[in-house]
């Protein structure tokens, strides 16, 4: 697949925002693609929160991808699902979404990766990017580890962990085929503002 913007938007409760109203703020401001994570949410109103965001985003044409949960984004008509290392296996995770969604896989090192791509992987998150964000990390994989990971596999890259409007722009230099921020999103003033900004980033 060919990502359709270089900022991949993850609506994230964290910082105290209604998931739905956060997500019409990202789309609002020109959000294409969009993944909503809810770590601490019943499954109930995970689905509610993710059949109403994928309501607004198919209206608008913008890629919708639930992380963790392959039953909730099957059941609220999702374009994708994101799995961590931890989460679903892939080949379990592309039988539940059948063969026309999107898969993304988290990877940590290049080995991953390409495990990732050989197991037919939509396309990869890699990361953590940066020390601090909102896990507040503590290693970071750094620019030389996402320059290895480009060079061994060839489906886009979504880096992650620490990333801000400052850090961006050395991230797709990297290799990286588009940025996912949370903090430097969800934490500014002016939540609209910030991500046209970063979408004015290439």
């Amino acid at each position: 697949m060919k990502l359709p913007s270089r900022l991949y938007a993850i609506v994230d409760p964290s910082a105290g925002h209604d998931p739905v109203e956060l997500a019409q703020v990202f789309l609002q401001a020109g959000i294409r693609i969009l993944q909503l994570r809810l770590k601490d949410t019943s499954s109930r109103d995970f689905l509610s929160a993710a059949s109403r965001i994928a309501h607004l985003c198919h209206e608008r044409g913008t890629i919708f991808v639930v992380n963790d949960r392959a039953d909730i984004a099957l059941l609220a008509a999702a374009d994708g699902v994101h799995l961590g290392q931890r989460d679903l296996p892939l080949e379990a995770g592309r039988r539940v979404m059948g063969p026309n969604k999107i898969i993304g896989i988290s990877t940590a090192s290049v080995e991953t990766a390409r495990a990732a791509e050989a197991g037919g992987a939509d396309y990869i998150g890699f990361g953590p990017m940066y020390q601090g964000g909102l896990k507040n990390i503590k290693v970071a994989q750094g620019l030389e580890k996402l320059r290895a990971v480009r060079a061994a596999v060839k489906i886009p890259i979504v880096a992650i962990g620490g990333i801000t409007e400052a850090s961006m722009p050395e991230v797709l230099s990297a290799g990286a085929d588009a940025a996912a921020i949370i903090s430097d999103v969800i934490k500014a003033p002016d939540i609209a503002a910030k991500v046209r900004a970063l979408l004015a980033i290439t």
